[in-house]
């Protein structure tokens, strides 16, 4: 395969360091530290990668203005997957050509999930910014997940409900999204454990603009509440007709929904609704301490950047520079097997919690991590159970 042309700015570094002939290291002994960035930033996904890109930037920026990472700036090379799974492979594959330390990684999930059979073939830490599990059941060495997985924002929304002594749970799932699927999944084998039972589980498409199909099941499940796993399109469809479909349950979405990206289309029809988030989202809500510190150096520089607070997305994007810092000077290397070791044994505290990942857990964040909130006013409120769960997190 034809190799695409070397850039000025990255030829330079590869001449001189090969002038040295010493280090072998990723992105030459002592010039900019390459990092790759594979994001959406056209496409139907687009809307999530703008907002990765935004704090991936960010954080890039106050790295680099604090000296760096091992003595060496970081230069990030970002390349559009076109929110398409084929792209990502080609950027994968281009980004790899540019001697990068690791790549950061799609917040596709289908995109992410087709790149990571040449993660595991090259080598190269691949910090991926979408929750699917199969990224990390089973464990692939070189790939480690930043958001909260979808198997573990099912147990927390299962914990709030078992909270609300609700017991008959309809599930509606998108069969096309990788998210969505393995979220139905793990509410589906997880249900049990919590004293419920999954009355309807109707299936829709990323494509389907109508729900009264999906709401006829609910209402003839007997159902006392109704779980979305949806990304883009429709979960804002269905929220805003939900209102007058008029089940007289409450409706239930997941992170995919924690952001103004799914508040302001929704509008109106959105209040009162229940959205589980990062705990970063709700920040504001947490006792003062480490993670309430965390999260503030991302919130105010980006809120002052952009006129708005940093979206469940953009939570994932700096949280993932962070945590792949932490693991270079943790591992006072760049070379992927060692970097690859210390984030095996890597605890780190980010916008959106405490990771700890291990040679057998490369998601690293737990249920605790997540907040069940309402809709009031246009914004994510921590629900009264979510408020009590979080202040104890946060005090640890």
């Amino acid at each position: 395969m034809r190799r695409t042309a070397v850039t000025a700015a990255v030829l330079a570094v590869v001449l001189a360091t090969a002038a040295c002939g010493q280090d072998s290291e990723p992105g030459g002994g002592d010039g900019p530290l390459m990092v790759g960035q594979i994001v959406s930033l056209t496409g139907n996904y687009a809307p999530l990668g703008t907002e990765n890109e935004k704090s991936v930037k960010l954080a890039v920026e106050q790295v680099n203005a604090a000296g760096g990472v091992l003595g060496r700036k970081i230069e990030l090379l970002v390349r559009d997957d076109k929110s398409q799974p084929d792209q990502s492979v080609l950027a994968f594959n281009d980004l790899k050509g540019r001697d990068v330390a690791a790549v950061i990684g799609s917040p596709f999930s289908n995109s992410a999930l087709a790149t990571i059979p040449l993660v595991d073939r090259e080598k190269i830490p691949y910090v991926s910014l979408t929750p699917a599990d199969e990224q990390v059941d089973p464990v692939h060495p070189y790939v480690f997940v930043v958001p909260a997985t979808s198997g573990t924002y099912a147990d927390r929304i299962l914990q709030y409900l078992k909270a609300q002594n609700i017991t008959r749970v309809a599930v509606a799932y998108d069969g096309k999204s990788s998210y969505a699927r393995a979220g139905f999944n793990g509410t589906r084998a997880k249900a049990a454990g919590y004293g419920i039972t999954l009355t309807a589980t109707p299936e829709f498409q990323t494509t389907t603009t109508e729900f009264s199909a999906v709401f006829n099941q609910v209402r003839s499940s007997g159902a006392q509440a109704l779980v979305v796993w949806a990304t883009g399109p429709p979960g804002v469809a269905l929220a805003k007709q939900y209102p007058t479909a008029n089940l007289g349950v409450p409706v239930v979405f997941t992170g995919a929904q924690a952001s103004k990206l799914w508040l302001e289309p929704v509008g109106p029809a959105a209040e009162g609704m229940v959205v589980a988030s990062s705990i970063g989202v709700v920040g504001d809500s947490l006792p003062d301490g480490a993670l309430k510190k965390a999260i503030a150096e991302l919130a105010e520089p980006f809120e002052k950047q952009h006129g708005y607070p940093p979206p469940q997305f953009a939570q994932d994007g700096y949280s993932g520079v962070k945590l792949l810092v932490a693991a270079i000077e943790k591992a006072g290397s760049t070379e992927p097997e060692k970097v690859q070791a210390a984030l095996e044994g890597l605890t780190a505290t980010t916008p959106n919690g405490t990771y700890t990942y291990s040679a057998t857990d490369h998601a690293g964040l737990k249920a605790d991590y997540i907040s069940i909130n309402t809709v009031k006013g246009g914004a994510l409120v921590p629900t009264e159970w979510a408020a009590e769960q979080l202040a104890t997190v946060a005090a640890r």
